[in-house]
């Protein structure tokens, strides 16, 4: 670990004045701290941001608002988040262990960084950690790595459980930084990696993460997460669906899907989404939806098994919300 300066912010406007272009905002730390020892990540200046509050759940009307500084445990057995985005409580659950829930919050799991092993070490080439250098996961060892969005320059994973929900949900999220306050969509927040892959969202330097916002709805009560993975508990997705169904008079009105483990950003399949409008909620129908998510899937030499892992995980997920629905 390199060496580097540390200070306490005291509120937000505080945080985005000291940190600078190059500084990193600390919280948990359940990511940032393993990527500095290993020298994957370094800053000149860490800034402390656990005092600055963002740590509530409120309700406005038809929107909550969530502070980036809550963890993912308290964020996950949240009464409203409970009543109105079950699909949020069970991929938070999904996720690492109680000790790494207790410390990571909102704001850090949207921008946890990729569980590549190529990414993580040091030694090897990567176009993420080292624009330029190559992809050794492309020709190399690639079973965990995405079959959608993926580019000639990087084929790595999007981990977190979180945000496949959060897509799904149609979240915005808010930012402050040095130019003021702005709104970005969830889903146009992560970028695909195409040339940039060590841009990996539309943050600008200094702008810090403070809150996410996201509309109570019907639809959002009848979700769903669904996450296959190698071993029960703290492993990540091979494959997940984060799914919300709304049925009427026999046949689908609204239908929402994201899918984790498959991709290098959290990834909303409308396709699917619209395939499935007007269609009876069975499995025909969700077969359908499910190969029209996966129509533009690329696999890689180790993890062609996705594909289909992913149509069945949806078809699942599907099944799970459309018997409640």
């Amino acid at each position: 670990m390199r060496p580097f300066a540390f200070s306490r912010a005291t509120d937000a406007h505080d945080a985005t004045a000291t940190v600078g272009t190059k500084g990193q905002f600390i919280a948990g730390g359940t990511t940032l701290i393993d990527l500095m020892k290993l020298n994957v990540m370094s800053s000149p200046n860490l800034v402390d941001i656990n005092r600055i509050g963002l740590n509530t759940v409120e309700e406005s009307g038809s929107i909550v608002k969530i502070g980036a500084l809550v963890s993912n445990t308290d964020l996950a057995h949240n009464e409203i988040v409970l009543r109105e985005f079950p699909v949020l409580s069970q991929a938070l659950l999904s996720g690492a262990s109680v000790q790494l829930r207790n410390m990571a919050t909102v704001g850090g799991n949207i921008l946890q960084r990729t569980r590549c092993y190529y990414f993580r070490d040091t030694a090897l080439p990567c176009n993420k950690r080292d624009p330029g250098s190559g992809c050794p996961a492309i020709e190399g060892y690639n079973r965990i790595h995405a079959v959608l969005g993926t580019s000639d320059q990087c084929v790595a994973t999007h981990p977190s459980d979180m945000c496949v929900a959060l897509v799904m949900l149609d979240t915005t999220i808010n930012v402050s930084g040095p130019s003021g306050d702005r709104k970005i969509l969830f889903a146009d927040f992560h970028k695909l990696p195409e040339n940039t892959p060590n841009i990996e969202s539309v943050l600008q330097p200094g702008e810090l993460i403070v809150s996410i916002e996201i509309s109570k709805s019907d639809l959002a009560k009848n979700s769903s997460y669904l996450k296959v993975r190698d071993r029960h508990s703290f492993a990540f997705a091979l494959t997940s669906a984060a799914v919300a169904l709304k049925v009427s008079g026999g046949v689908i009105s609204q239908a929402r899907i994201g899918l984790g483990g498959v991709a290098t950003k959290p990834w909303r399949a409308k396709e699917a989404e619209e395939a499935l409008v007007g269609k009876p909620p069975n499995r025909d129908s969700f077969k359908a939806a499910a190969n029209k998510a996966l129509e533009a899937a690329k696999p890689l030499k180790h993890n062609g098994f996705k594909i289909e892992l992913a149509r069945r995980t949806l078809v699942r997920a599907l099944e799970q919300v459309g018997a409640r629905g």
